[in-house]
């Protein structure tokens, strides 16, 4: 029996954890990646280091695949569509992906489809930004009204770099010093950040993962709850409906995650989307009956997809960032002797101040006691917190 060939396109942590994610189901691995350092490539037995922003290097990598998928949104479109054109099966495909690439189609395509968004509009110069500020204020009739504001580039940007939190049209030349669109949104007046994790195959069939809250710290994802603590039922019900339309309306194929904002008067609105695998999924790793990264490759391969339901009443998932304290392995022997049943997932990446090396699941019946056992895991492989 021949079993599939799924191409990768990125050698990240998201790369590994796919790939991981394949190897009980017989699933062969192909990565394009960037360095034989990169995540993934310290894994994956067929690797070819290549620059995927080059298209003859795509279509040489594409060549024995049966289905090519991304561990990041960054392949230029117009490539993917000519992989397209060479009958090469592309998930999610670039009619999808590029709302995930492109922050002002997304916008513009979500308020299409009455998918509920911050105020918003593209702007050409800091003069620009000034009246949409003022647009957002009633009765306002000065220019410096309505700040602050949330300035985007319309491409690149994730954990918090591209997006600035500008407070006077003097704060707001900055982001148009690179020359690229630039996406102004209103400072939402949210709660919290909630995330609705869904995934969909291409003849349609779909599974929706619990509502999950997102935990920030300086831009980066810090911690993941799951399911989101105290959420109205009727409105996670919403978020997940919310997710489903918007991978149904834009034909996602595989993982799809809706960064959403609970605001204090009780709304939901799209942040962000992520068409791969996800950090506010990483929890389903142990949490859930089938994972997100699972569930992925069953989605581009058009496999019937397997149960979200969570394993335990509640999962934690920490971000592991470099700190001070390089040897990590060291720090596992009082982790996995305090808490045997923490899960440790590690990206074979160099320790650096600040930089995602890995991340810890824990379950169990108390929030409380979850929450706690998951911080000082994380705490302790970083060097701060030491006992």
């Amino acid at each position: 029996m021949t079993f599939p060939v799924v191409g990768m396109v990125g050698g990240g942590q998201l790369a590994r954890m796919t790939h991981e994610a394949g190897i009980p189901l017989g699933i062969k691995f192909k990565l394009l990646s960037d360095t034989p350092q990169d995540s993934a490539a310290q894994v994956v037995s067929d690797v070819v280091i290549g620059d995927y922003r080059d298209l003859d290097t795509l279509r040489d990598f594409a060549r024995g695949c049966d289905v090519i998928t991304f561990d990041h949104e960054h392949v230029p479109t117009e490539h993917l569509r000519a992989l397209e054109a060479d009958g090469i099966p592309v998930r999610p495909g670039p009619d999808a992906l590029v709302h995930a690439q492109d922050k002002g189609v997304m916008r513009a395509r979500l308020t299409q489809i009455g998918a509920p968004c911050p105020r918003h509009r593209m702007v050409k110069d800091p003069a620009d930004v000034a009246a949409f500020a003022a647009e957002g204020v009633t009765g306002g009739d000065s220019a410096s009204d309505g700040f602050p504001v949330i300035l985007k580039t319309v491409r690149g940007g994730y954990d918090g770099k591209g997006v600035w939190f500008v407070r006077s049209l003097e704060d707001a030349a900055e982001p148009f010093k690179a020359g690229v669109p630039v996406l102004a949104e209103e400072k939402v007046d949210f709660v919290r950040e909630l995330a609705a994790n869904v995934v969909r195959s291409p003849h349609g069939q779909a599974v929706a993962y619990p509502v999950v809250e997102s935990r920030q710290v300086d831009g980066v994802c810090d911690t993941v709850i799951a399911p989101a603590p105290g959420l109205d039922e009727d409105l996670a019900l919403r978020a997940e409906q919310l997710a489903l339309g918007i991978a149904k309306e834009l034909g996602v194929v595989g993982h799809l995650a809706v960064e959403l904002f609970e605001t204090r008067d009780g709304r939901i609105l799209v942040n962000e989307l992520a068409m791969r695998p996800h950090n506010s999924g990483h929890w389903t790793q142990d949490g859930s009956v089938t994972s997100q990264f699972a569930n992925h490759v069953r989605a581009v391969l058009d496999l019937p997809l397997g149960d979200p339901r969570p394993r335990a009443p509640w999962t934690v998932m920490c971000n592991v960032l470099g700190g001070d304290y390089p040897d990590m392995y060291s720090a596992y022997l009082h982790c996995m002797a305090r808490d045997p049943k923490l899960k440790i997932h590690m990206y074979g990446k160099d320790v650096k101040p600040g930089r995602k090396v890995g991340h810890v699941n824990t379950y169990g019946d108390d929030l409380d006691d979850v929450l706690e056992r998951a911080r000082h895991a994380a705490g302790y492989l970083r060097g701060t917190i030491t006992e």
